[in-house]
């Protein structure tokens, strides 16, 4: 498996201003792909993109993708300006954790909406271009949350959960268009997600960087090739 080159490619990285998102849509930049980031901030999204200048195109587009006509937007204006959609990487996520009486109605349907229901109306939206483009990747950035549910965990972990299922069964009803579906699954990634890091002193943790690269390599498979499911792990933890 050589270098990945995605010289006239075009991504989608939901979730892409800031941690596991930018730095995906930063390595597919520097493969050669056009790259659309979405996110709820314009102003994270405008920072975002100016750390992308120079090469190929690079478009953004605020969305809250819990909303399907958001989400449908976000690959409507990938198609308007980049012409085309080939990668959508689904990483956009939320995590709002604490026992079930600490939780409320909102925190579930927040976590939920973005984790699982937006990953839906994304792909939705994405499976018949890819279709007609002869086939596209579309890779989810799960959690091993969704296979070792923990205490306080009970949205994120069912949102991850759920995640999982949907990728595995949409993987099997595309696979024979040529669209290929995996997941990815990261155990502790060292960013600012749920509101925490990064720590400094948590440095046996992933970086984003960790993540992307998986992604990017993923893309480089021959298309005989669906590696389907990727989990990625520190290598040592704390005892």
């Amino acid at each position: 498996m050589g270098q990945t080159s995605l010289a006239g490619r075009v991504a989608i990285v939901t979730g892409g201003s800031r941690g596991i998102g930018l730095a995906t849509a930063h390595a597919l930049h520097q493969a050669g792909a056009a790259v659309m980031i979405c996110g709820r901030s314009s102003e994270a999204l405008s920072n975002a993109a100016g750390s992308l200048a120079g090469g190929a195109p690079v478009a953004i587009q605020r969305a809250d993708l819990s909303r399907p006509d958001e989400a449908e937007q976000v690959v409507r204006a990938a198609l308007d300006e980049l012409g085309g959609l080939d990668i959508l990487i689904n990483n956009a996520g939320v995590g709002r954790f604490g026992s079930l009486s600490e939780l409320s109605i909102d925190d579930w349907q927040e976590t939920i909406g973005t984790n699982l229901s937006g990953v839906f109306y994304c792909c939705r939206a994405a499976v018949p271009i890819m279709k007609e483009r002869g086939g596209g990747w579309i890779i989810n950035v799960s959690s091993l949350a969704g296979k070792h549910p923990f205490a306080g965990g009970a949205a994120y972990c069912a949102s991850k959960a759920g995640l999982n299922a949907f990728t595995e069964s949409l993987m099997q009803d595309v696979r024979r268009d040529g669209i290929r579906v995996s997941a990815v699954l990261p155990g502790s990634v060292n960013t600012r997600f749920g509101g925490h890091g990064p720590d400094p002193a948590a440095d046996w943790k992933l970086t984003a960087e960790d993540v992307a690269t998986v992604i990017v390599d993923l893309l480089a498979h021959e298309p005989r090739s669906l590696p389907s499911r990727v989990e990625l792990r520190p290598s040592s933890p704390p005892r």
